[in-house]
């Protein structure tokens, strides 16, 4: 109930200060191979994110629960998208580790319209993020692949983060103003 409302079939959080507050909506049930499509609206300058396989046993001191993450974020105005390595923290990349590929930006909504994100995870660890109809990043969980870029990552100290057979999925709120809607899960 913190800062999250719900208008118009809308899931909103506000704006804050813009830090990680930890007051983060997670599902009760884990989910190991599933389909998630969610629409999502950015407001100007905002940062969110849809995690998965999210372990709570790496508290974080009151800060979001980690799991790997669809970056949900205003790549021009946010500074985070300019952070990272090639633009691995830029929207719909897997959050610090790989960069999501939008060859055209015709297909990227403008700030303030909502766009359609989808993250499949695949019984053979295969996942994939989509936006707006476009498949923009994947790679296989749990490869030596996988394994190099989280020794890379800010991840490296948590072990076997990202690991998990299944786990809950969190919408993240960072302080910033954005809206969700049209959540629909499928396992797999």
């Amino acid at each position: 109930g913190k800062r999250w409302a719900v208008s118009d079939g809308d899931i909103m959080i506000t704006k804050s200060d813009g830090s990680e507050t930890g007051n983060d909506i997670v599902t009760t049930e884990n989910y190991g191979a599933f389909e998630l499509v969610f629409d999502f609206k950015l407001s100007e300058g905002a940062n969110s994110g849809v995690k998965y396989f999210v372990n709570e046993d790496f508290d974080r001191g009151g800060r979001s629960g980690l799991g790997l993450e669809y970056q949900v974020l205003d790549d021009e105005k946010h500074p985070d998208a300019k952070m990272g390595v090639v633009g691995n923290r830029t929207l719909a990349s897997l959050y610090d580790l790989i960069p999501s590929e939008k060859l055209d930006k015709r297909f990227q909504k403008k700030i303030g319209e909502w766009n359609q994100g989808r993250l499949v995870v695949m019984p053979d660890n295969t996942v994939q993020h989509w936006l707006n109809g476009y498949k923009v990043v994947e790679y296989e969980r749990k490869s030596n692949i996988f394994k190099a870029l989280m020794a890379r990552s800010k991840y490296a100290s948590h072990e076997d983060f990202g690991m998990a057979d299944d786990g809950p999925i969190l919408l993240q709120d960072h302080g910033e103003d954005v809206k969700f809607r049209s959540l629909k899960i499928r396992r797999l």
